[in-house]
């Protein structure tokens, strides 16, 4: 069934608007997937701030030509869907990216990042860097790791005198 030119410029609408609040955006070819999967895999990326679109290529590039990108997705193989992460750079690489391993038939094609074009490997590589949140808590971690040393280091100084008082108390 035909969609009417209206219909097309809704949806061209709304891939703009996300696309205008993307971090990364990651395309994959979905061909083969049950609905079930692709269920699992929404809501695995709403989790971690992000979700998978499924439009038509021309509407696609009428989208990203609309937000001023400069990609085309008509070259891409297959059925291609987005899934595109706003919260945190990784996420829609790294969820799509696990997905694949036990699901064969969803593809990771390439994908976007800071509006620069990204080829496969740039994608899976992505995929294995730590989220934000991983990167916060390390910091955050090493930022306080010297004061707990310190306090630890304070400790210990009490901790021998007690130990001490109590051997003389004993004997």
């Amino acid at each position: 069934m035909a969609i009417t030119k209206q219909k097309k410029r809704e949806i061209i609408d709304d891939l703009a608007a996300r696309l205008e609040k993307q971090k990364a955006v990651v395309f994959a070819d979905f061909a083969g997937l049950k609905v079930k999967d692709i269920s699992d895999l929404k809501v695995k990326l709403r989790a971690g701030g992000a979700e998978f679109k499924v439009a038509k290529k021309t509407l696609m590039k009428a989208a990203f030509a609309q937000r001023g990108l400069d990609f085309d997705p008509k070259p891409l193989e297959g059925q291609i869907a987005m899934a595109i992460g706003y919260q945190d750079e990784v996420v829609a690489a790294k969820v799509l990216r696990e997905f694949s391993k036990t699901n064969q038939n969803l593809k990771i094609l390439g994908g976007l990042l800071e509006n620069k074009t990204l080829s496969l490997s740039e994608v899976l590589n992505l995929a294995l860097l730590p989220s934000k949140a991983e990167l916060l808590a390390k910091l955050a971690g090493t930022l306080s790791a010297p004061s707990r040393n310190f306090a630890s280091v304070l400790q210990g100084n009490i901790r021998g005198l007690v130990t001490v008082l109590s051997k003389i108390k004993t004997a």
